[in-house]
Formats: structure tokens, sequence, C-alpha cells
């Protein structure tokens, strides 16, 4: 298989500051963008330059997105593993076909984003797992110690607590992702309505849920009132004309 077959092609670029993140979060994630800017100075020092990311926590609040707007603030490639592929792959072939995504990783200086990472990682004292998830986890220890720091390595899961211990360990930052406040959200759901008219943004907002939850809410309910706005619209329109008394 073409190690292009392993990757998806996702061409969107995220702004960082379009994210709501945790002050904690946000000043992890400026330091990763600085150690780059000065990554030579660093180095001369003997530093290293943190290159694993593990971002954990809630599904839909704004892992992927985070990956993404690293990749775009370091103007970095981001590389996203094809995890259907990988997995699905005959026995024997996934280690093989990880190592290549890695390698292009690894010549390409790209970010590499493997989302969903328990579903390759998981720990190797599960005894329902099979030998070939223990080979791969063994596969996988490997890639990351030998990542080269000019590359960029992004892990995200709902589930840190069945991942290999050890493989938690090689990761040197890692991100919680909370589901948002009443508060933070009320913010988010200004910010989703504020291009649409302003008979539209007092819509019902809908709290604990992810922000990907919100999201998709607040534009079928406005999608759904502005159908309906263009169809009176468009019938008003086409409505013949009063006859004369």
């Amino acid at each position: 298989m073409n190690v292009l077959d392993l990757i998806i092609n996702d061409p969107e670029k995220v702004l960082l500051d379009s994210i709501f993140l945790d002050d904690h979060s946000k000043n992890m994630c400026a330091q990763l963008i600085k150690e780059r800017l000065y990554f030579e100075e660093l180095r001369q020092y003997g530093l290293p330059v943190n290159n694993k990311v593990l971002l954990h926590g809630a599904s839909g609040c704004g892992k992927t997105m985070t990956a993404k707007a690293l990749a775009h603030a370091l103007n970095k490639p981001i590389l996203i593993l094809n995890l259907s592929n990988i997995v699905s792959a005959k026995i024997g072939e996934t280690p093989q076909q990880l190592k290549m995504v890695f390698d292009k990783a690894a010549r390409d200086g790209a970010v590499l984003f493997l989302d969903e990472f328990d579903q390759i990682g998981k720990s190797r004292t599960d005894d329902k797992d099979v030998g070939e998830m223990r080979r791969l986890v063994n596969t996988l220890l490997q890639l990351i110690d030998y990542f080269p720091e000019k590359a960029l390595l992004i892990c995200a899961t709902n589930h840190p607590e069945v991942i290999d211990t050890a493989l938690l360990r090689r990761f040197q930052l890692r991100i919680d992702f909370q589901m948002p406040a009443a508060a933070v959200l009320d913010t988010y759901y200004d910010q989703l309505l504020a291009p649409f008219p302003e008979e539209m943004r007092g819509i019902a907002r809908r709290y604990d849920v992810s922000f990907a939850e919100a999201r998709d809410y607040c534009f079928t309910l406005v999608k759904s009132l502005l159908i309906a706005k263009l169809e009176r619209e468009r019938e008003t329109a086409t409505m013949p004309p009063l006859c004369p008394s």
C-alpha cells in the first residue's frame, strides 16, 4: 500500500486563537510554538525541543482543531493517519505501515496527527488483546523514541486510561480537554451566531454539551429558521398582484 493511502488529506486552516482553551493549555501551546522559533538556540544549550504531545479528554472539545491549529501556526504540513486503513491491514502489515507514515513525517518535518490513539496504543496488559496489538505497541514505542525533533507528533484520545503506560511516558506535553462551562458556551454561541441576521441570534441555547455538539445544534436550528424565512420571501414574491376593486 502506498503511504499516501495511509494519510487523510485535510487542507483546513485553523487559527489557534479561534479555539477555546483554558489559560494553562494556551500557555503550553504557546511554548511549544516558541520552542520551534528558538530551535537552534535551545539546541546550543543541549536542551530538548518538545515534539511529542498527547491531547486527551472529552469528545468534541477541540483536540483535532488544536492539532490543525498548531500545524498552521508552525507553518508545517499536517499528516493525519487514516486509522481505518491501518487497523484493517492484514496481520503483520500494521507495524510496517505505521513505520511508513512515521518515516514520511520525519522526512517532511511535518506534524503527524494520530487521532483515536487508544485504538493502536492499548495497554499490553489487556488480557483480551491479541499478540498482534502488543507487537504494534512495541513498534510504536520504537518509532516514537526515534522520532526527530524537527517533526512534531500529536496524538489524541478520549480514553487515556486504556493506553499503555510506556507510551504515555513518551509524551512530554499532555493537554486536557474538558466539557465547556456554560459561560464559555455562551461566548462560543455568540461567536457562531454573529454572522447571521439579528432575529436568528436569539435561539434557545443548549448547555452541558461539547463545542462540536453546540455547533451542530446551533447551525441546524439557524438553517431551519433561514430556510423558513427564504420560503416566506419566495411565496410573497410569487403571489399574484391584488386585483383593483
